[in-house]
């Protein structure tokens, strides 16, 4: 089954890169959802009106949680639940830059078993199961070789890295920064930059394909104490996210623990 999700979900993601860039860079309709949730475009409510109607139809009997859709309990008791993001980079998609992807994932008991993040403004497209690889673009991707987290080049915020954060000291880092929190999960999968993190709370759609495309690269996948993410969850959110190779992400849980 994972492999039947992965390929319906690549042909769905593709269908949305179809969708979105009939909007892209011609001045889309834009609403702000209020308090921290947000900008959203017609382009994110086309798409995910679009996915719902082909997912759903393709098979019926999975849950849906979608940042762009009401959310119901009835996902809760599904075997199996699409968790997807139409637009993840919403900001970036309005100001006409390229870095705005599709997220699309499938969990099972809490882990997700398939997951495509697209990028169509550069027709990128990443992918992986839990009996695939992760790849970009059909080629095998991997994480860095990055065994120290001192000097490595992370992709997170400057907030993420103040000093009240960081217990044991704030290691001493690159910072770089992209607009999709699931396209940067992909840049650490695929070993561009050494890892991603952010110490605010994740929701789900957001990082649930990017998590397992960057496990599946050799990525140690965690919250911020270290535990596994679970997905699927009554509250949507991960309490923050570290996506590294194995000897920076233990020296970041070291630092994060003092």
């Amino acid at each position: 089954m994972p492999a039947r999700d992965l390929a319906l979900l690549t042909e769905a993601a593709r269908e949305a890169g179809r969708i979105a860039l009939r909007y892209w860079r011609k001045d889309p309709k834009v609403w702000d959802k209020g308090g921290e949730h947000g900008p959203v475009t017609e382009a994110d409510l086309a798409v995910n009106d679009m996915l719902k109607a082909r997912l759903l139809e393709a098979r019926p009997g999975y849950g849906w949680l979608s940042e762009e859709t009401p959310d119901s309990p009835d996902r809760l008791t599904a075997e199996a639940v699409f968790i997807l993001d139409p637009i993840d980079g919403t900001r970036a998609f309005i100001a006409g830059e390229e870095t705005w992807a599709h997220s699309l994932a499938v969990a099972r008991e809490g882990r997700i078993t398939a997951g495509v993040v697209y990028l169509p403004a550069l027709d990128r497209i990443y992918t992986a199961s839990e009996t695939s690889p992760a790849m970009r673009d059909g080629e095998l991707i991997a994480v860095s070789g990055r065994d120290r987290l001192e000097g490595a080049n992370i992709l997170t915020t400057k907030a993420n890295m103040a000093p009240e954060k960081w217990p044991g000291g704030v290691p001493e880092i690159t910072r770089s920064f992209r607009a999709s929190l699931a396209y940067r999960m992909c840049l650490a999968a695929e070993g561009r930059f050494d890892g991603m993190l952010t110490l605010r709370d994740a929701w789900e759609w957001d990082i649930a394909a990017g998590a397992l495309i960057a496990e599946r690269a050799g990525a140690v996948v965690t919250d911020m104490t270290g535990a596994p993410l679970r997905f699927n969850a009554a509250g949507a959110r991960a309490q923050g996210v570290l996506a590294l190779p194995p000897g920076p992400h233990a020296e970041a849980l070291a630092r994060l623990q003092g």
